[in-house]
């Protein structure tokens, strides 16, 4: 997925308003009230990483499973290790199922049981 992809993906995802409270390098998209700038972070994508990076919150067990299977999935970069994954986005990981990863990171941080994933 391209940069742009991930960008609408993660935006078409309900409540989900985009935030730069790091400065421009970093989007960090959030669930919540963009109006009253309250919400919770569930991805992070650093804008000028190359290859293209995207921090989601997961499971710990399936974090460390990801982290077994495959050598582009880090723990949280700046993040808790135990609950966030870094994924450096060469391809390794597939585009279904990055989606699946992040509908993930999305329910874990809004408790919205409506989407469903693999997981």
């Amino acid at each position: 997925m391209t940069h742009t992809e991930i960008h609408d993906y993660l935006l078409s995802l309900p409540h989900t308003w985009l935030d730069f409270p790091f400065g421009e390098e970093s989007s960090v998209y959030k669930i919540g009230q963009s109006e009253t700038g309250e919400g919770k972070m569930f991805a992070i994508i650093a804008n000028s990483a190359k290859p293209l990076q995207i921090s989601l919150k997961c499971d710990p067990q399936l974090a460390e499973r990801l982290r077994e299977t495959y050598e582009t999935v880090l723990p949280g970069y700046h993040l808790s290790k135990k609950h966030w994954n870094t994924i450096i986005l060469t391809g390794q990981v597939p585009d279904d199922e990055l989606k699946s990863l992040i509908q993930l990171s999305y329910r874990l941080v809004s408790g919205d049981d409506t989407l469903t994933a693999s997981y």
